[in-house]
This record gives structure tokens, C-alpha cells and sequence, in this order.
């Protein structure tokens, strides 16, 4: 271990065990990293994610078996006090809210330990929610990852509320999260996105920055195709699949969505539709789609596969969002025919016809859903090009050496100049 570059990796999450969205990027890139580097890694961890000691413990050990581990609560979220004082300040002071929410003594005592005690060859950065801790590396190469490009991705929420109040706010937080890129970005050695998009999006709003695109990733070998393309489809059912949590206002906005607007449409000719809704959801809002819409929501599930398996056709009706969804690049791999909206499949190598049905709007949608459910040729091409997609494309172990060596430049000092 002792001749092998340091890096220190920063995360707003605790990423272990990997069961969804960010922690399944994030412990890809920690495990990926440890391959080459001595990892030393600090996280934060949710209650909504992590709510017992015991769990917080598990995910310890088990990132604890790739390097390093410590993990710090958000202090926040056990006070309310806290809660609210975190977004007056962001208020008063002009300052993005993940800058105060992620504040922790705890945490930044123990970033300047490890800073003071060991040489680090350079520090990954997993979120630029953690700007608040950037002025700590001072003289570090430093990698910032962008699940999204969180100003962007803010700025299209607060289009999407209809409150005037909340989208007042949010068009403020936007504002104050692209001068938090603005700020940091450029001094950065580099930024990894998830997408050409997102790249070009924080160029523009981080002029200088470095930056290149680390794209999503799936499993090919836990995530393969099931075999059960050869069922025909009875007239007026099928089975419709989503997967994705409820704390994610863009899933959430986009169940709503697909749930009142579009299935009906679906219904008019397949009364019999089954639609399953797979992802963490608090109980009441389960009850809700169950007795007002007739959707089967499961709750958290540990094994996603069984659900993908069995759908008929996967739906992505995101219209609030940013990055790339690692839903549609499970249900690929699996070789599952899906329909999307633009802005649930854009950054990937999505086209339409070809691996995935693209519709934004309502009858559009419906209509989509209703080729792929009543046309078994279908369903077998796209999900065909859908695992082919993943295999080429998106498959960890291509993804995996072009980080080590992305990495390896930064930490040599020469100029991060790969493209994935």
C-alpha cells in the first residue's frame, strides 16, 4: 500500500451498500479509485438512507474493505433550529444552503487531521455541495464530481413548482449555486460530469474550468437479460415498471405526472395495466396511488431485477432533471424495452426507435407505451440495442480504466486530457 499514490475522497453520502441514484456512482468511483490509490474517505450520511447506527456501521466496514472509512452525520437533520437557520443564513449571507446544511465541526476537525498528518497526492471531491470545505485543500489537486450540474438542475425545479413562493426560492438557490461553481470550478485540476451536456453547461457558467465527462456506469454481469421477451402481451394488460425513490423531487414530479395525465390515457384501451412503482416512498403517498390511481408502489426493494424482469416496458417520465439516470442503464443491461422523455434520457447515447422510445408529451407518451406493450417485435429490438448500448458503452470495467487513468494524470501534475 505504502507505494501507491494517496487520495482522499470527500462524499456528501455514504454510498455502501450502493442501492440507488448518487450512492451507486459514488461507491463505483470510491471502489474503482481504491484499484490504483490509498483511499482514505470521509462521508456523510442521511437518516432517510442510513436511519440506524447499525446501518451506518455496515456501510462502514463495507466500503472498509476498499480503504479507509469514516462517516459524520448532517448535523441538520436532528435539528430543526439548525434546519431553519441554515437557510436564513443562505438568505442573508448570499450563499448556496448545501454550504451551511453539510457544515460540521465534526467533519472539518477531522479533514484537518488527516491534512496535517499524511501527504495526500490529491482529493476527490464527490459533490460540490461540499464547497463550504474546498478552502481546506489549498495546494491539492482536486477532482469535483457533478452528479448534475446543480444550478441547472435547480433552476428547472423552480419552473416546475407552482407555488410562487418555493420557486422564488429556488431560482434564488440556483443563482447561488452558479456562483458557487463559478468560484471553485476553475481552480479545480479537474471536473468530471456525467454527460457532454452537463460538461457544456458548467463551462458556460464556470468559464476556465477543466472539464471532462466520467459517464454512469451499470453492472452488465449482475444486470442481464432475464429471457422473458418471448411473452405475448394480452389485449388490455401489460406491466409497467418505474423505478426510483420519492425523496428525488424529479421522480416524484414525474410519477405525478405519468400517474394523472398519462395513464388514463393508457387505460382507455388496456384497462387492465398493471403499473408497479419501485423505490423507497413514505406510506401515505403508497396509499395515495394505490386508491387513486391503482399503482402498486413496493417500497424499498434490495434486488431491483426481479421488478425490471417482469415489466413489459420501464417508464422514465422525468421532466425535471439533470446528469443521467442510472435507471435507464440498469433497464438496458437488462435488456428492457423503455419509454422516456428527452429530459430522462439526455447525456446518454439514447435514440430513439432504436434503444428507447423518446415522447415529452402526455399522448405521445401513452401512445408510446402502447407500441411497446402490443408489438413483441418491438420490445425485442430495443431491449436488444438497450444491452448493447450497456455492453459497449456504459459497462463499469470499460468506464473503470479510463477513471484510474484520469486520475493517475492528476496526480502526476500533467493535464487531465481524456475524454470518456
Amino acid at each position: 500500500m505504502a507505494d501507491r499514490p494517496s487520495l482522499l475522497f470527500l462524499c456528501q453520502t455514504l454510498p455502501y451498500p450502493p442501492d440507488g441514484g448518487a450512492h451507486i456512482r459514488s461507491y463505483h468511483l470510491y471502489r474503482m479509485l481504491a484499484e490504483k490509490f490509498d483511499v482514505t474517505g470521509l462521508f456523510f450520511y442521511r437518516r432517510a438512507t442510513r436511519s440506524s447506527e447499525g446501518a451506518v456501521v455496515e456501510s462502514v466496514q463495507g466500503l472498509g474493505r476498499l480503504g479507509r472509512a469514516e462517516a459524520f452525520p448532517i448535523v441538520q437533520e436532528t435539528s430543526r433550529p439548525r434546519f431553519v437557520w441554515d437557510h436564513l443564513r443562505s438568505t442573508v449571507l448570499r450563499r448556496a444552503y448545501t454550504v451551511f446544511s453539510y457544515e460540521s465541526r465534526a467533519f472539518r476537525t477531522r479533514l484537518r487531521e488527516l491534512l496535517r498528518s499524511q501527504d495526500f497526492d490529491l482529493v476527490h471531491m464527490d459533490s460540490l455541495d461540499l464547497s463550504g470545505f474546498a478552502t481546506e485543500l489549498a495546494g491539492l489537486p482536486v477532482v469535483c464530481g457533478h452528479h448534475n450540474v446543480e444550478s441547472a438542475l435547480l433552476a428547472r425545479r423552480a419552473g416546475a413548482e407552482s407555488s410562487a413562493l418555493r420557486r422564488r426560492y429556488l431560482g434564488l438557490q440556483a443563482r447561488l449555486t452558479a456562483e458557487e461553481e463559478a468560484r471553485f470550478c476553475p481552480g479545480f485540476a479537474a471536473n468530471i460530469t456525467c454527460s457532454p451536456i452537463d460538461s457544456a453547461l458548467l463551462r458556460e457558467i464556470a468559464p476556465g474550468s477543466t472539464v471532462t465527462e466520467v459517464p454512469n456506469g451499470v453492472d452488465v454481469e449482475f444486470f442481464q437479460p432475464s429471457g422473458s421477451d418471448d411473452s405475448p402481451v394480452d389485449d388490455g394488460a401489460g406491466r409497467i415498471v418505474f423505478v426510483g425513490g420519492y425523496s428525488w423531487f424529479p421522480n416524484r414530479d414525474g410519477m405525478e405526472w405519468f400517474a394523472a395525465e398519462v395513464l388514463p390515457l393508457i387505460r382507455q384501451g388496456r384497462p387492465g395495466v398493471e403499473v408497479t412503482w419501485v423505490g423507497r416512498i413514505p406510506p401515505e403517498v403508497e396509499r395515495r396511488y394505490r386508491e387513486t390511481f391503482g399503482i402498486h408502489a413496493t417500497g424499498f426493494v434490495e434486488d431491483v431485477r426481479p421488478y425490471l424482469a417482469g415489466a413489459d416496458c420501464v417508464v422514465v417520465p422525468i421532466r425535471v432533471g439533470g446528469g443521467t439516470r442510472l435507471k435507464i442503464l440498469d433497464a438496458w443491461a437488462m435488456g428492457r424495452p423503455m419509454v422516456s422523455t428527452s429530459i430522462g434520457c439526455e447525456g446518454l447515447e439514447a435514440v430513439d426507435g432504436e434503444n428507447i422510445l423518446v415522447r415529452d408529451e402526455a399522448e405521445a407518451f401513452a401512445s408510446g407505451v402502447e407500441a411497446v406493450l402490443a408489438d413483441r417485435a418491438l420490445r425485442s429490438a430495443v431491449g436488444s440495442a438497450g444491452r448493447r448500448t450497456a455492453m459497449e458503452r456504459y459497462a463499469w470495467s470499460v468506464i473503470g480504466e479510463r477513471v484510474r487513468t484520469l486520475y493517475g494524470q492528476v496526480a502526476a501534475g500533467q493535464p487531465p486530457g481524456l475524454a470518456l
